[in-house]
C-alpha cells in the first residue's frame, strides 16, 4: 500500500471476488453447527432456505463479534499500530501510513503481528464510543465537527460510509457488508482516516496537541 494521499479520486470497487476453497463446505457446516439448533434447523435437512438464511446471519454476526472484540495481546498490538497511523496522519506524514498499515496481517494465530480485524475492531469501537456520546470525555459536538479532509485518499469511499454510519450508531451492524464491498485494505485505511479526523477534531475543540490527546483516549 502506498501513502494514503492520492492524486485522483479513488476508483469504484469491483465486484466481490468469489473463490472456492477445498473443504469450504465442511468449514461452513462447522461454523454453523452451534447456531443451527437455535434457528430450528436440522443439520441433516437444509432444505428450509429461510431458516438456513437466519442461521447464516447469526453465524456471521457471531463470527464478527469474535473477530472484532479485542482482549490481551491482540488489543495491545492494535493500539500500538493505530497510534503510529494516527500520529503520522496528524503530523502530515501520510506516506508512512501505508507502510504501517501493511504490517497488519489477515490472520495471525501466534500473535506475532497485529491483525487487520483487530485494528478495524478497535477503531470501530472507538468511533462508536466517541461519536455517539458513549464516551463522557469526548466533546458533545464531536460527531458534528468531525469532517474528512478535502484531498483524495486511499480508502476514502469506505471512510465516507463509516463516518455517516458511526454518527447514527449503525456502524457495527453494517460491518460485514462494508468490508465485503470495499475490501479489507481500503476499509482499514478508511476507518483509520475517520478515527484520525475525529481525533484531530477533538484536539482542536479542546486546544490539546493531537499526539498527547491520542495517548489518553486510545485505550
Amino acid at each position: 500500500m502506498s501513502g494514503l494521499r492520492q492524486k485522483s479520486p479513488e476508483s469504484l470497487p469491483g465486484p466481490p471476488q468469489i473463490r472456492m476453497n477445498h473443504g469450504m463446505a465442511d468449514d461452513l457446516v462447522r461454523e454453523l453447527a452451534p447456531v443451527l439448533p437455535e434457528a430450528s434447523v436440522d443439520i441433516n435437512d437444509l432444505t428450509d432456505s429461510d431458516a438456513l438464511n437466519q442461521a447464516l446471519h447469526k453465524a456471521v454476526e457471531r463470527r464478527n463479534i469474535e473477530l472484532f472484540t479485542l482482549v490481551g495481546t491482540r488489543r495491545d498490538q492494535a493500539i500500538a499500530l493505530l497510534m503510529l497511523v494516527l500520529t503520522a496522519i496528524a503530523s502530515g506524514g501520510t506516506k508512512r501510513v501505508g507502510i504501517f498499515l501493511d504490517t497488519a496481517q489477515p490472520e495471525v494465530p501466534d500473535d506475532s503481528s497485529p491483525e487487520v480485524s483487530s485494528c478495524i475492531g478497535l477503531a470501530w469501537g472507538l468511533l462508536d464510543s466517541w461519536l455517539t456520546g458513549h464516551d463522557s470525555k469526548a466533546p458533545v459536538t464531536l460527531a458534528r465537527v468531525t469532517h474528512l479532509p478535502a484531498e483524495h485518499w486511499f480508502g476514502q469511499r469506505a471512510a465516507v460510509n463509516v463516518l455517516a454510519l458511526a454518527r447514527k450508531a449503525r456502524a457495527f451492524q453494517s460491518l460485514g457488508f462494508l468490508i465485503t464491498r470495499q475490501g479489507r485494505p481500503q476499509f482499514l485505511a478508511g476507518v483509520s482516516l475517520v478515527l484520525a479526523a475525529a481525533g484531530l477534531a477533538w484536539s482542536r475543540t479542546e486546544g490539546t496537541e493531537a499526539s498527547k490527546l491520542l495517548l489518553t483516549v486510545i485505550r
